[in-house]
Parts: structure tokens; sequence; C-alpha cells
């Protein structure tokens, strides 16, 4: 691979991919149009403006930016249809979410929305490219700004879109290092009651949608496979897609990488996979997500779902049975899985455990929901997050598969379930069984040479400032290490089992 030194990038056509290129004529203000290859119909103008036809090329509590410089209210959402953009369909992940393609998507968002954008993440995280070395990571539970984007998908439309960069520790040293392939997160009707015209606007069925920039991953991959195997082994956990994404914010169409788009948990994961999506969903953050004696606290466990309903009974009650020690061990797992669904979180130990993500939960407090299932009652682990698996890990590393040198008065979730001999034969049994099915060596590599075969181009075409790459070779490298990393955890899991 060779990394391009280039502010235009050559799109690679050799997989399956529709390019669009997004030309416009400005006059007095930007105005955005349909898009269609051979189509001449365009959006209802702003203001006096002059558009040419586009051809193609071989509820949360984010703030909203308040752009009173641009009125762009008076429009037709000309490519407007119930199968790609009303909520009355059924999502579409097929469309949306096909493995075997690299999609392409076009945000085109004004140079003062931009600008806003760039701002607002310079207030939160300081100068963008200021540091070379360890980022200095402000602590902030503010999430960056939304602003309204077109975006465009498949010679289609989609209106007033609301776009923000997305991420924690991650987009800080992304925006520090001075490079813009920044996560994004989607959300299709954020910006309904300022445009009718868009309200339930959905992107074949789904509401809103992330855009993972693959940090810090050489291979690109690892997002992905990650999901596949969770999800291969029955677990609930977001579907994922390669997507090349382009960004047009006034200067033309600039190629910011390949991304992985990732289905949101509070969306369509719970609409889908579970029978009732009433329940309580929570994103746990920070020292109370671990469970500890010492600093739970059910105001680390942002609510989801039901956010206007101050109940966290069924956290507290997770809390009250996990450190029950007045209980014989038949009584304790009772109560527990009266709660917890142990089965399940068992299940992700085993799975976590071979493919080593290290940045959630014995390590980290974070990068996992908990959904209170109301056909079970039951608060059910659902990963999230899993660009840093597949690798031994930071900092402390990632977890051993026996947990020794776990500490079990932070990580009691962990501690207490394993420390009892049929929940830890249990584990004993899934590692078994996910190591011989859905994280199979031979398989893995398949799927490994698979992916890299797919996404080749994409890597090799990313522009120095909007990639993670930095040498030639990168890219293969990380291919052959993953190859490397899924034999040897075969040989642990063995080892494990065999002791």
């Amino acid at each position: 691979m060779i990394l391009k030194h280039l502010s235009r990038p050559n799109v690679p056509h050799s997989i399956n991919l529709k390019p669009l290129c997004l030309s416009f004529g400005l006059s007095m203000v930007l105005m955005l149009s349909g898009c269609g290859s051979d189509s001449t119909e365009s959006t209802e103008p702003i203001e006096e403006v002059v558009v040419e036809p586009i051809i193609d090329d071989p509820v949360t509590d984010d703030p909203i930016v308040d752009d009173p410089i641009v009125d762009d209210s008076d429009f037709i959402a000309s490519d407007w249809t119930d199968e790609t953009h009303s909520k009355n369909v059924d999502p579409n992940f097929s469309e949306v979410f096909d493995s075997t393609q690299v999609k392409r998507l076009d945000f085109v968002v004004t140079d003062a929305r931009w600008q806003t954008m760039l701002d607002d993440m310079t207030a939160l995280y300081g100068e963008f490219g200021r540091s070379n070395s360890t980022p200095d990571l402000a602590d902030t539970d503010q999430n960056p700004v939304f602003v309204p984007a077109e975006v465009y998908y498949d010679d289609k439309q989609w209106y007033r879109v609301g776009i923000r960069f997305k991420g924690n520790s991650s987009l800080q040293t992304s925006w520090q290092q001075g490079i813009l392939k920044l996560s994004f997160k989607l959300d299709f009707d954020e910006y309904e009651d300022d445009y009718p015209q868009i309200k339930n606007q959905r992107f074949y069925g789904f509401k809103k949608l992330s855009l993972k920039n693959n940090y810090d991953d050489n291979s690109l991959i690892r997002e992905k496979v990650a999901a596949d195997v969770f999800a291969d082994s029955g677990m609930a956990v977001s579907h994922t897609a390669f997507y090349a994404l382009y960004v047009d914010h006034g200067t033309g169409p600039l190629y910011f990488g390949l991304y992985t788009l990732v289905e949101e948990i509070d969306d369509t994961v719970l609409e889908t996979q579970f029978a009732d999506d009433s329940g309580n969903l929570y994103k746990p953050e920070d020292d109370g997500a671990t469970f500890s004696i010492a600093d739970f606290n059910e105001a680390d466990f942002e609510k989801k779902t039901n956010e206007d309903e101050a109940d966290f009974s069924d956290v507290n009650a997770l809390y009250t049975a996990l450190h029950d020690t007045s209980s014989d061990a038949a009584t304790w797992r009772t109560n527990l899985e009266a709660v917890f669904d142990v089965d399940t979180f068992l299940k992700y130990l085993a799975v976590n455990g071979i493919i080593q993500n290290w940045d959630t939960y014995g390590n980290m407090p974070h990068n996992y929901y908990l959904y209170n299932n109301p056909d079970t009652n039951q608060l059910t682990w659902i990963p999230w997050d899993n660009n840093e698996a597949l690798q031994d890990g930071k900092m402390q590393g990632a977890l051993a598969l026996d947990f020794a040198g776990l500490d079990a008065d932070a990580w009691p979730l962990i501690a207490n379930i394993i420390a009892d001999d049929q929940y830890k034969a249990r584990y004993d049994q899934y590692l078994a069984e996910v190591i011989s099915g859905a994280f199979e060596v031979s398989a893995m590599w398949s799927l490994y040479d698979q992916y890299a075969s797919l996404i080749a181009p994409y890597a090799a075409d990313e522009v120095d400032g909007y990639s993670f790459l930095t040498h030639d070779g990168d890219f293969e490298q990380a291919i052959t290490t993953l190859k490397a990393h899924a034999s040897s955890r075969q040989t642990a899991v063995d080892n494990y089992l065999n002791q």
C-alpha cells in the first residue's frame, strides 16, 4: 500500500461502487440538488441559485446549531420514496449492511456549518493538530454539535440530516493529532421541526447510524470482524458494513477514508433483535459502571430509552443481588438470574476473552449497554465499540482467559460470577464452542482474506491527514498480524481448557 499525499484522491472503482460527483454552482448561498446520474431536476432553490446537474463519477441531548445564515427551508424532497425515506418500512439490512461491498456515502454541508463544527471541536478539545505526542484529553460529557447536511447515496438525496462528530478518547486524539478522519453520528430526522418536509425521515428504515473511523486500526476491519464474531455466537449486536465517505464542505468532494457503518443500539437493534423494545436501555460510563461497592452510582447509567422516567430500580436490583453475601450459592444464583441474563454475560465473556477487546468492562468502565428485556425482566448485556479488539491490548492489556490478575473488588460482575463453579463451567463451555465455531481459525483466516481483498483499494487511496496509516505496508502487515492473532487464540484456549 502506498499512502497518497493528495487533496482529492481518485475513487477506486473495482468493487461494486456507484460513486457520485457533486458539482455545484453558487450564487449568494449554497443550493443542494437532488442526486441522479442523468437527472436535471433539482431541489427548489433557497434563493437565486444556479445548480448544475449531478453526474456519475468513474431524540438526544446533543447541542444543535442555530444557523441564521442560510434560509434553506423552502425545498421539495423530490427523491423521497416510502422504501428509501419513510419510517413506514422495516429496516432494509441487506441494502444498508451488505458485507460483500464497499458502498459510498457523500455528505454535503455548507462552509459556514462545517466551520461551526470545527469551531465547536476547538472549544471542546483545543486547537486542531496541536499534539504530536501523548494527547491531553479533555474531561467533558458534552457531545459535539449537530448541523444539518445533505446525504447522498446511490443517486438519492437525504435532506437536512443531522450530522456531528462522535467519539471519546479516539475523537480527541484524532483531532489533536491533526487527523480529520473523524467518526460521525447521523440522525435523519434530527431537524424535522425546522424542516417539516423531512418528518420521520429514515435511511432505508434507519433513523440513526454511526460512521466509525477505524481509529488506530491499520487493518481497518477490527470493528466489523468483532461484531461478526459476536453475531455468529448468537448475541445481540450491531450490524456493520464498510463505506467510503466523501465530504463536500464547499470545495468539492474530499475522500475522508474507509469507514465502518454501525447500527445504533437504541434504534434498530432493540427493534429487531428483541421481541419488545420498550424496556430501559442504559449506556453505562465512568466509575459507577463497574458495579463495585466503592464506586456504584446509578447516575453513571445513562438512559437511552424511557429517559423521562427516573426509575433505576432494575440497575439497583442487579447491584443488590450481585453483592448479596447472606445467601447460599443456589439462592444467590436464583436471585441474580431473576434480574440479570447471566447466560448471555457468560457468552459475552467467552467471546470477548477470545477476541481480546481490552477497552471495555474488566479494564475500562464503558463500551457496553444493558437492556432490561421486558420478556424476561432481566438486564441483558450488549457489546459496543469493538475497534480495539483482536489484539493483546494497550495499557494493562486484555483480560486473561482465567481472569488472573483481575481486581475482584473493582470488577465484581466478572469476579463474583466466575467465582461460582456452575457459572465457571458454563463459561468454559462457551469458550470451547466459540473457538470451534464463531472464531474457528481457518474460518477467521478466510474472513480476513475476504475483507482485506474487498477494502484494499480504499485503504490504498486514503490520504495523508485523513488516515491512521502512516507507512507503506501498514495495511498488509495488519492483516498478517490478525491471522497470527487468530492462531494464538486457538492455542490460548486449548491451553486454558486443558490445564
